[in-house]
């Protein structure tokens, strides 16, 4: 292996390439993280769409599955946040790291620093990632703008350069890579390895239907996979299907009567009560966060979930990064791993030829 493959994040992770599995709500399950970690890159387990029996369950799995190390996603706005940590806690042996986007209070975040548990949230801004460090994170991952979800405004290779010159904590690159090619250009910005989402939904492990995975397939222009405030009030980086663009069409009226079947069946799902329902949309008020944004929270995991796990990618939401319309196929997850190491080497080679290989200088990116 390339020496320049060695990096901060492996050494820290415990994982032998510096390529990290996304946490993508309903889809990076037991399997997809067991699968990655396998395969020498490191996988975190989505428990934000999970609850607290369902956690406990995959990450008994994931234990079974693989002797390797592997991470843990959630959110504090979750209901089940602190029984989440918790858990995480326990399984402190394995449990290498936790990431998040709305992090716990520094409190929190020394729980886990005390336990031997990385802290590596994901920030789609600067000031984010500053207040990250500050609040005592381990390592940051860098979201630019192409990458799906929850997404900022502003393109990796800008962000990353910010973020690289800002802070002093190892930093990890995501929106936009899915390729040997991105990978090596991410360690030469400076990054200590990336981080995939939607290269991982797309291949043999996904527990994504394949009518759904057959959506992703079709996309050939990266225009078709935008960004849009009508699901959840804050940019989600979707692809156009009929349930988007019937969202944005109706009005904020439309958007309040999907958002409360959304809600409803979220309670139901993490097993809230109407009372706790009740008491965290009030909560929401009194923090000025305000009752729109609040309600219309829960519409996003309900309605990635008709697509991602009931198979109905019309009547659902279909998040995905812009590399979604350069990908052709859904190779094994050990094979993907395999092919971006192989590319990477090779065009670290050509650009850094190691002294022991006997290469000679490059030459219009070939090694002579």
């Amino acid at each position: 292996m390339h020496p320049a493959l060695d990096t901060e994040l492996c050494r820290r992770l415990g994982c032998r390439y510096p390529i990290v599995q996304t946490a993508m709500g309903w889809v990076a399950d037991a399997r997809l993280v067991a699968a990655t970690s396998n395969a020498g890159g490191f996988g975190f387990l989505a428990a934000a769409t999970m609850s607290t029996p369902q956690l406990r369950e995959a990450i008994a799995q994931v234990r079974a599955a693989t002797p390797h190390n592997f991470g843990v996603n959630f959110h504090m706005f979750q209901p089940n946040a602190r029984e989440v940590i918790e858990l995480v806690l326990e399984n402190r042996e394995r449990v290498r790291a936790v990431s998040y986007g709305r992090g716990p209070d520094a409190k929190t975040i020394a729980r886990f620093k005390n336990a031997g548990i990385l802290c590596m949230p994901t920030v789609g801004a600067l000031k984010h990632a500053q207040k990250a460090v500050e609040l005592g994170a381990d390592l940051i991952t860098v979201q630019g703008a192409e990458g799906g979800g929850h997404t900022g405004s502003v393109p990796s290779t800008l962000l990353l350069s910010q973020v690289l010159e800002a802070v002093k904590v190892p930093v990890i690159a995501a929106g936009g890579f899915h390729s040997g090619r991105g990978l090596a250009a991410a360690l030469a910005f400076g990054a200590c390895g990336i981080a995939m989402g939607t290269r991982f939904l797309m291949t043999a492990q996904s527990p994504v239907p394949r009518a759904t995975l057959q959506k992703y397939l079709e996309v050939k222009e990266p225009g078709q996979i935008r960004a849009s405030t009508a699901v959840d009030g804050m940019p989600q980086r979707m692809i156009d299907n009929p349930l988007l663009l019937r969202l944005e069409a109706g009005g904020l009226l439309r958007r309040l009567f999907v958002a409360l079947g959304s809600a409803w069946r979220w309670r139901a799902h993490t097993g809230m009560s109407p009372a706790q329902m009740l008491r965290t949309f009030f909560a929401a008020l009194s923090e000025g966060d305000g009752a729109i944004q609040t309600l219309m929270a829960a519409n996003a995991p309900m309605l990635i979930q008709r697509a991602m796990v009931e198979g109905r990618p019309d009547e659902g939401v279909l998040p995905s990064g812009q590399v979604a319309a350069v990908i052709g196929d859904l190779p094994d997850v050990a094979t993907l791993i395999a092919q971006i190491v192989a590319e990477a080497e090779l065009r670290l080679q050509a650009l850094f030829p190691s002294p022991l290989s006997g290469e000679g200088p490059v030459e219009r990116g070939r090694l002579r």
